[in-house]
């Protein structure tokens, strides 16, 4: 129906191949992916633009497609890789802020233990029960 027309009349059409060593406007063959080379080869054939052969469309595709993929395996390694180390940094900071707690509260409790030592010693200077420390030879009373 489009042959002898031009490439641009013919790619109007989806279903349309044109075939650029005979000129003849051909119907894509559906139940193949590509057009059998004794319908046409792919150099001579155009699909969808008129400026670019089947072949040429057929390569860059493939390299877009494979860019696209590769980008995405990258992206999301990268994603892996940044959570993995990111978790291992907050886990670092969290023992790092546990260790400390630790020992603020063991310092606290060596205080408080210092300061009941103290009134304890108090208390028992105060009842007697506490011998001078500068004398331990002196006498107990009763």
């Amino acid at each position: 129906m489009y042959t002898g027309r031009t490439c641009e009349e013919c790619l109007k059409n989806v279903s349309c191949l044109w075939c650029t060593a005979n000129n003849t406007c051909l119907d894509y063959p559906v139940k193949t992916l590509f057009p059998p080379s004794s319908l046409c080869a792919l150099s001579n054939a155009r699909w969808a633009a008129c400026w670019i052969n089947f072949e040429a469309l057929i390569i860059a595709m493939s390299v877009v497609l494979g860019a696209i993929l590769l980008s995405v395996f990258v992206c999301c390694c990268y994603c892996c890789y940044c959570r993995k180390s990111s978790r291992t940094r907050l886990l670092e900071a969290e023992e790092e802020n546990l260790i400390r707690e630790r020992e603020k509260r063991k310092q606290e409790s060596l205080q408080r233990k210092n300061e009941r030592t103290i009134k304890h010693n108090e208390i028992r200077k105060k009842y007697g029960l506490l011998h001078d420390m500068d004398h331990p030879y002196s006498t107990f009373d009763e």
